[in-house]
């Protein structure tokens, strides 16, 4: 299977420290298929190829915690996840890297629409041509999961809380390889019980 190569020098970083307030209920726990949201997140991504998986939680973390028993994953928890935005979350999960990872995909836990063609895609880029910031792009709109190389995460680590990821991607800007994809999939997350139901339905 090529996505060996890829396990080995890429690792993900799944944000899910959320609070799903819009949500009303902790949204990374819910049903998905025959899966949770969460779960689904984590097979989605084994599934291309990716063995290091941080997860980092906040609200509802004993839940998240059981849902990802025996997915083979680390979880980190964010303290400070009802004060901040989830950049805290990837900061705090890049450091927990092993020092032999080359490159960050950046993960969002309520993206269950996820699919492995795309994260794979996304890492035959990578392991290709060594781009130090790859974005899925679906008609000139960005998406997740992205992939951040080791050069670009001091700019992460640098920023201060008020800051975004946003704010990385807009001052990065001139380094990103963006990789055009079929799929609205990597635009689509779940805020609302109204966005759970549209696409827990499609999917």
């Amino acid at each position: 299977m090529n996505s060996g190569k890829n396990s080995i020098g890429v690792a993900a970083v799944v944000l899910a420290a959320g609070q799903s307030k819009r949500m009303g209920k902790p949204k990374l726990v819910l049903p998905w298929g025959q899966d949770t949201v969460i779960g689904q997140v984590i097979r989605t991504l084994k599934h291309a190829g990716l063995e290091e998986i941080v997860v980092v939680t906040g609200s509802a973390a004993p839940l998240i915690e059981a849902a990802l028993q025996g997915l083979g994953v680390r979880t980190l928890h964010n303290p400070d996840f009802a004060d901040v935005e989830m950049l805290a979350s990837c900061q705090m999960g890049l450091k927990a890297l092993d020092a032999r990872v080359e490159a960050a995909l950046v993960v969002l836990g309520d993206q269950p629409q996820i699919e492995a063609g795309v994260v794979k895609s996304v890492l035959r880029l990578y392991a290709k041509s060594k781009p130090v910031l790859v974005v899925p792009s679906y008609q000139m709109h960005r998406g997740h999961p992205w992939l951040v190389a080791r050069k670009l995460w001091p700019a992460i680590l640098a920023l201060q809380s008020q800051e975004t990821l946003r704010d990385f991607l807009a001052q990065q800007a001139a380094h990103i390889t963006y990789l055009p994809v079929e799929s609205s999939s990597i635009l689509q997350d779940l805020d609302t019980p109204a966005d759970y139901d549209r696409y827990s339905r499609s999917g």
